[in-house]
């Protein structure tokens, strides 16, 4: 499946141009890693099972060896060895350069593992599951940010491509990119939410 746009792409864009590194937060499956990897320059999967073990190992011992790569550096599961949190922001504040690192995990860091709070370094991303403009399953016709942001939007006549079976799957279905494999589904089914 080819990766469909986000609108965290640009936004990711943005922070790698003004810190040393960005830190993808959200939920499991919502496509932290993916959308990561489109920017990324070389890649460090943490739990990669042929390598886990080694990276674990070294970065008990000497975490900075796992930062070597080309930038920006994805290092997904981040959370699973914290002592890359601080060697990160050591990193970041020698190179003195934007955009070296992106961190994803999904899971929470005991905080007590990490030394340095990474403000002015590492910047923080939110990340949900895909919305429907970005599932290519509405039009953007009406946008959400125009309706809250503009008290002069108008709009008025538009109309989903949706029916109201497509909406409930949809809905049923979920934002989550995997997911979105699983398209089709028999008319008339009923549908459990």
């Amino acid at each position: 499946m080819e990766y469909l746009k986000r609108t965290a792409d640009s936004f990711l864009t943005d922070l790698l141009d003004a810190f040393g590194a960005v830190l993808i937060e959200g939920p499991k499956w919502c496509g932290k890693t993916t959308t990561a990897e489109q920017q990324a320059k070389s890649v460090l999967k943490l739990q990669d099972p042929d390598m886990r073990d080694e990276y674990l190992a070294t970065a008990e011992s000497k975490p900075s060896y796992l930062l070597h790569g080309a930038t920006p550096r994805l290092i997904d599961e981040w959370q699973d060895a914290p002592m890359l949190w601080d060697a990160v922001r050591t990193t970041v504040d020698n190179r003195i350069e934007p955009g070296q690192f992106i961190l994803t995990g999904s899971n929470k860091v005991d905080k007590k593992k990490t030394h340095h709070s990474g403000t002015g370094r590492i910047a923080r991303m939110k990340m949900l599951p895909m919305s429907l403009w970005e599932s290519l399953e509405s039009t953007g016709q009406i946008s959400i940010h125009e309706l809250f942001d503009n008290p002069d939007y108008e709009f008025g006549g538009e109309m989903s491509r949706l029916t109201v079976e497509d909406l409930i799957f949809a809905a049923c279905r979920g934002g989550w990119p995997a997911a979105l494999k699983a398209r089709t589904y028999r008319q008339g089914k009923t549908y459990d939410c």
